[in-house]
């Protein structure tokens, strides 16, 4: 693996204005941009923010590939939009990745815009593959996988790479002693060590990438009620004030709607404004700020932003998958 000079082009980890923020739709964020002939690659497009996501992308012109765990449930949720494409993925197994990388790499097609949207969330221990702990597993080693086998269609395109991380990452950093949990598992610490994964993953790719053209971030959609909480039960949901006991969500400051939630990773994708930079965590349509020290769950954590971390997860990624696009890279 090379090992880049982390100082240059670095972006800094700071608001520039973008004239968007916690209200803005998809569809705000890209009026004016025209995407035709554009080809985006979009994990779990077809729920949640991830079907708003795809909705806004087709609707700017773009062709979008959505890889599904669940082809026949993401077929119908995208029934009627044209220019969608749905193949078969399950992150969390890699043999599934292999198969889908190499499916497409096959048509010989190039990728502008790749957004590693899907993930789960505070789930009961699971374990998939050699076990492993499957939030690390599905929302980052699946996706560390993929990004570097669809390299070959990535790079001559100069394609943006967003990877969906959250606010989450506050809760922890990487736990180099035992990332897959075998000891005292706490779903939302894992769930925490895979979020900050995604911003570390964004970190070091840019680094490694930048050179060709290839630009990567990571970001906080926001809060938005959405599949995503499904292995969180009604109990736990009714007690932090989301839902009633009906199960009808409760309207509350901050909360987006996932048309809102999907307006970053769509600004990460496609904005002019971000032109140039690379390797940073954004929330609300901008870059963000670093955390503040008073616990706020705003801004970026500095585990997530620590280039050494960065560079010690891509190590360890890649020897867990077997599958490192720079490896032979001086």
């Amino acid at each position: 693996m090379s090992n880049p000079d982390m100082s240059n082009s670095r972006t800094a980890q700071h608001k520039i204005g973008s004239g968007f923020g916690a209200t803005s739709t998809a569809d705000d964020v890209l009026r004016g941009i025209d995407l035709t002939g554009k080809l985006a690659i979009v994990t779990g497009g077809y729920s949640g923010i991830g079907l708003e996501t795809t909705r806004a992308l087709v609707g700017a012109g773009a062709r979008v590939v959505v890889p599904a765990r669940r082809p026949d449930t993401a077929l119908k949720a995208l029934e009627g939009l044209v220019g969608v494409e749905v193949d078969a993925l399950d992150l969390g197994d890699l043999e599934s990745v292999r198969g889908f990388a190499d499916r497409f790499l096959a048509t010989g097609r190039t990728v502008d815009l790749v957004i590693d949207n899907a993930g789960i969330m505070a789930c009961p221990e699971t374990r998939v593959g050699p076990g492993w702990e499957a939030q690390f597993a599905t929302n980052h080693l699946g996706h560390f996988a993929l990004v570097n086998r669809l390299w070959p269609a990535i790079e001559p395109g100069g394609a943006r790479v967003v990877s969906v991380s959250s606010r989450g990452h506050h809760f922890s950093g990487i736990r180099w002693d035992d990332v897959h949990w075998r000891r005292s598992y706490d779903k939302w610490q894992a769930y925490g060590q895979a979020k900050t994964a995604n911003v570390l993953f964004a970190v070091h790719l840019d680094a490694l990438a930048r050179d060709r053209g290839v630009r990567a971030f990571a970001l906080h959609p926001g809060g938005i009620l959405t599949p995503l909480q499904r292995h969180l039960p009604k109990e736990e949901m009714i007690a932090s004030g989301w839902i009633d006991e009906d199960g009808v969500p409760i309207p509350q400051p901050g909360l987006k709607t996932p048309e809102q939630g999907a307006a970053t990773q769509v600004w990460a994708a496609t904005s002019p404004q971000l032109d140039g930079l690379g390797g940073v965590y954004l929330e609300d349509c901008d870059i963000a700020g670093p955390a503040p020290e008073d616990g706020e769950r705003v801004g970026v954590k500095p585990w997530a932003k620590d280039p050494e971390e960065a560079a010690r997860l891509w190590a360890l990624s890649a020897e867990l998958t077997g599958v490192d696009a720079f490896a032979a890279r001086g």
